[in-house]
This record gives structure tokens, C-alpha cells and sequence, in this order.
């Protein structure tokens, strides 16, 4: 077998040096290129992002609104209607009157039901001033027609605190017609607020604590008071403003 050449083999292992040195080299320089795209990092986990389930909305309860109080109810009357209240020689027949049922706050604070007979020309304004009085919270004992009274006894009437309206009657002392004869006039918590007379007497006999016009008990008439100017305000006029006698309950629409 021939021997090798020395010179050969040294020749050989250079260029084995230098191959391998050029692939290190080129294997670097395309993992440092800038065109080289980056490799996508692992995803890591996240935690779950859905909004926890709703709880079940529960069932709600309305309170019923309470029921709107009747409106007025305007009837025609006749003389049986009226009973003692009238009799032939009024100055005004039945047919010109009218019965009107009308809501009023009670002194306890709940609404009730009452009724005035009234001249057919007034039954609008009437409506409209109780209308007033009820929103303004004024208290009224009671409202029922005269003749609920032995008589159509007006003082009985009084006494009992009875808001009232027509009754054919006169003027107590003169031969004039009152104009509650007429359907013309209202008496309010006639108890509370008296007539005092000149000689100081008063009516009602059981109204002497109330003839103390200083005191303010609820359903007591003042000058000014808003259930005063809800009628004066539309015309009606005040006994209460008279100079002698006093009046306090009463209110005419001439």
C-alpha cells in the first residue's frame, strides 16, 4: 500500500475546518436577521373571563292604588224630596232646586259623603268651593239636608254641627226671607263657627265656648283663612266680615 502524502492530509483537515466554521457562521448570522419573523411565544394560561350566571329576579308586589273618591251627583228634588224643609208659600219652588251629593274630609281625616240642596244657578260654584275646601283639608262634622231634623228645626240643625243649605225660612226677628229660603246661602260647622247676635247672644245655646273668636280649633272660620277665601274669592259673601251681628258660619251668593 502506498504511503500518504503529509502535505495532503494537512490540506484535507483545513478544509474541514473551514467548512464547518462557514455553516457556524451562516447558521448564526440567519438566526441574528433582522428579516428573520420572531417565533410566537407560548400562550399562557388566563382565567376564565364569563360573567358568573344571574340570579333569578324575584317577584314584586304593587300596592293597588286606592280608588278616586265618587264625583258630585246633581239630582233634581221635588216637594216630597224636601220633606219639612218646604211647604207651599216658599218663595221658590222645588223644581228650581237641586240635590247635590258631595264629598267632604271628615274631622277623623277620611272622606265621606254628603248632600246640600241648593238654587239650580249655584250648583256649579257649590261643586267648585267643596272642591276647594276637601283639597285644602278642611275639616266638616257632618252634611246632611234640614229636614233629617224634627221640623227643619235650623237650631237643631246647629247644635248637631250640621253644614246645611236651603231651608225655607225667614230671617229670625224680621219678616224678610233668609236666603237660605232661596237655595242662596250655606251654614258651615254652624257649632264651630256661631252667630252672635247684638245683644251677644249666641245661636247655637251650646256654641258659648266657640263665641271666642281667639281660639283655632280645626273647622273654626277667620278672616283669611283659605276656606274663607274659597268662597269670598268667588263672590260669595262672609257673615263673618259683617260688623254686627256676626255670622261666622254663614256664606250667601246674593
Amino acid at each position: 500500500m502506498d504511503r500518504p502524502d503529509p502535505g495532503f492530509r494537512a490540506r484535507t483537515v483545513r478544509r474541514v475546518v473551514t467548512a464547518s466554521a462557514v455553516a457556524l457562521t451562516a447558521a448564526t448570522l440567519v438566526q441574528c436577521s433582522p428579516d428573520s419573523p420572531p417565533q410566537a411565544a407560548e400562550p399562557s394560561p388566563t382565567p376564565s373571563t364569563a360573567a358568573p350566571p344571574r340570579p333569578s329576579a324575584r317577584p314584586t308586589t304593587t300596592t293597588p292604588a286606592p280608588a278616586p273618591p265618587p264625583a258630585p251627583e246633581v239630582s233634581t228634588v221635588t216637594a216630597a224630596d224636601l220633606g219639612t224643609t218646604w211647604r207651599p208659600g216658599c218663595p221658590l219652588g222645588p223644581e228650581r232646586l237641586r240635590r247635590v251629593a258631595l264629598n267632604f274630609l271628615g274631622f277623623d281625616g277620611a272622606t265621606q259623603r254628603g248632600a246640600l240642596v241648593v238654587h239650580e244657578e249655584l250648583v256649579g260654584p257649590v261643586i267648585e268651593v267643596f272642591g276647594e275646601l276637601y283639597r285644602l283639608g278642611y275639616p266638616i262634622a257632618k252634611m246632611q239636608t234640614v229636614d233629617h231634623y224634627p221640623g227643619a228645626d235650623d237650631e237643631l240643625s246647629m247644635r248637631d254641627n250640621n253644614t246645611s243649605a236651603f231651608n225655607c225660612r225667614g230671617i229670625p226677628g224680621s219678616q224678610s226671607w233668609s236666603y237660605h229660603a232661596y237655595g242662596r246661602a250655606i251654614d258651615l260647622n254652624p257649632l264651630l263657627n256661631p252667630y252672635i247676635g247684638r245683644s251677644g247672644a249666641v245661636e247655637p245655646a251650646n256654641a258659648g265656648p266657640y263665641a271666642d273668636r281667639t281660639r283655632t280649633d280645626p273647622g273654626m272660620l277667620h278672616a283669611g283663612d283659605p276656606a274663607v277665601l274659597a268662597f269670598t274669592d268667588r263672590g260669595w259673601r262672609w257673615g263673618g266680615d259683617w260688623r254686627t251681628p256676626k255670622d261666622y258660619q254663614h256664606f250667601e251668593q246674593p
